[in-house]
């Protein structure tokens, strides 16, 4: 049974354990679980000083989120907040209230959803994952659907399923129901929009020192189309949801700071030209600078939040009012209509919306591991492929620190005793003017690859025109998709910040690497970069053994 409840019940409850215990926690760094050396066991040391060039913060790098970062390395350390927060009653009421609201089903969802939670895309506050057979319906993984983009780059939506498939229906009773083929045309049925699945081709490649690499190559398919067929001229974008550590420090990075490494028109001829991405914010009424989302679609924590909440969850909200029904799904208008909250009524408060923000946006980022605080030294072979990273152009795209500006508090307002927003609000001292590490531009950059017209085939590859058994299936070479996304090419792609990297697999065991999960290992995320990336894939290539595996140690201590 789903978990559903009003914000002032659970504002008392969360008043009333404040202090401690529940969600996803919060440790202070003076704790037992986060004391003492964070230090890898094995090879030598090396001090953090020798690579400071007498500029202090250096010697702070392993705190990759400055006083926003927590000593956490289980499958929950996506899920802390900063000790600053923690050690605040009422900010450690709100991140507990905004957990909650994260992890649960509330009111309204549907009819049409990816995953009745956040917490069940964002699983552990980390990556989601691709599903592990063909028959499971994505729920930490969603696909993107566009017809192009009209003359103002705004994605023209498919007149059926919109710009993003859902797998899943709301029945009457409140059930999910997984899509089934042409299952809503009577009218009446709500159902998932479509199925997705993937084939995968192993593709074998050679290192320089002829150690044989293998890479999985995904085959998209759709099938179980609901509301009718897909309009010829479909592109798709697979995405599995991103973690959510550090978002409230990317946000505060100064504008200027990111659009002065951008460029577009490799004036510096060394190949990398990364771009800004300008967005209409919903939530602001202002043209930003795109930092969120994997083609740098969202301005702020905020709008990620409610174009989540709409697009993923069902869940309308002041700033995405409308239900994710097109006009064409007679059924899931009708369903819509049911709800407690129908019109320009919003299933979620302000409150919760608030509230919400303030959790993705203060969620903590691991510090780094093999930095051994007692002797301030960084393991030998972290130090070395500390090198190698910047020495074959990781950093070109993958900048390591910036510093932060005043963190603005939430445009919404400040959240007063759990249950009220009024006006205004304080700046978040905890992510204000933070030496941070998120080896990020936040820019978009080609990737490379390109994609084939999606065609009609069946299970045996064989051409086909329609039917139950006629998929539509979309082949790409490299990490190209195919679909652009406002200003952002079927091919480019923001640089994914690189903190918790090493961590990803031990908050979820299933997780996979880049934008679709393709890549089963940092090694293999690192061989598929291609186009601006391809000269530090190739160099990476020609590495010997020893030093793939100290770039690798570098990058599993983020």
């Amino acid at each position: 049974m789903s978990l559903r409840f009003g914000v002032l019940s659970l504002a008392i409850a969360l008043a009333a354990v404040a202090c401690g215990g529940g969600g996803g926690g919060s440790e202070s760094p003076g704790s037992s679980s986060s004391t003492g050396s964070s230090s890898s066991s094995n090879s030598s040391s090396t001090s953090s000083s020798s690579s400071s060039g007498g500029m202090g913060y250096l010697d702070e790098e392993y705190l990759s989120g400055g006083d926003a970062s927590i000593a956490r390395f289980d499958d929950d350390a996506f899920g802390q907040s900063p000790a600053a927060i923690t050690s605040n009653f009422d900010l450690d009421a709100l991140f507990k209230q905004g957990n909650f609201l994260f992890r649960n089903e509330l009111n309204g969802i549907g009819p049409l959803l990816n995953n009745p939670t956040c917490q069940g895309c964002h699983l552990k506050d980390g990556r989601g994952n691709p599903p592990l057979a063909n028959s499971e319906t994505f729920t930490s993984m969603l696909i993107k659907l566009s017809l192009g983009n009209d003359a103002d780059n705004h994605p023209i939506p498919d007149p059926i399923y919109g710009t993003q498939i859902q797998s899943f229906g709301l029945s009457a009773i409140g059930e999910l129901q997984d899509a089934s083929y042409e299952a809503a045309l009577d009218n009446v049925t709500v159902t998932g929009e479509a199925h997705a699945f993937i084939s995968y081709e192993e593709i074998e490649g050679l290192y320089s020192d002829g150690t044989v690499f293998t890479l999985r190559k995904p085959v998209y398919y759709l099938s179980e189309a609901a509301y009718g067929e897909f309009s010829s001229g479909l592109l798709i974008s697979p995405r599995v949801a991103p973690p959510m550590i550090g978002l409230g420090l990317l946000g505060a990075i100064p504008p200027e700071d990111i659009i002065a490494l951008a460029d577009e028109d490799d004036a510096n001829s060394d190949g990398i030209s990364g771009r800004v991405r300008y967005v209409e914010n919903n939530t602001s009424g202002e043209a930003e600078l795109g930092r969120y989302g994997w083609k740098s679609s969202t301005g702020s924590v905020l709008q990620q939040t409610s174009n989540a909440f709409e697009g993923d969850l069902g869940l309308t909200n002041q700033f995405a009012i409308d239900e994710g029904c097109t006009p064409s799904q007679t059924s899931c208008l009708a369903m819509a209509e049911t709800e407690a909250q129908t019109g320009d009524s919003a299933d979620v408060s302000d409150i919760v919306l608030a509230s919400v923000e303030f959790y993705s946006r203060l969620l903590a980022v691991p510090q780094r591991r093999g930095f051994d605080t007692a002797t301030n030294t960084w393991n030998a072979d972290i130090i070395a492929g500390t090198e190698i990273f910047e020495n074959i152009g990781c950093v070109d795209c993958h900048v390591r620190h910036f510093e932060t500006a005043e963190a603005a508090p939430s445009v919404m307002g400040e959240v007063v005793s759990l249950v009220s927003l009024q006006p205004g609000g304080e700046p978040i001292d905890v992510l204000s003017h933070q030496h941070i590490w998120p080896h990020s531009d936040l820019l978009l950059h080609d990737m490379g690859g390109s994609c084939d017209p999606i065609v009609r085939e069946t299970a045996e590859a064989q051409s086909c025109t329609g039917g139950a058994d006629c998929f539509w299936v979309q082949r790409c070479e490299g990490l190209a998709d195919g679909r652009p996304d406002g200003t952002a090419s079927g091919s480019e792609w923001r640089t994914a910040p690189l903190w918790g990297l090493g961590l990803t697999q031990t908050v979820n065991a299933n997780a996979g690497f880049l934008h679709d999960g393709r890549a089963r290992t940092i090694e293999e995320a690192i061989l598929w970069h291609a186009g601006e990336a391809n000269n530090s894939q190739q160099a990476f290539i020609n590495l010997s053994a020893g030093e793939r595996s100290q770039l690798l140690a570098f990058l599993n201590s983020l």
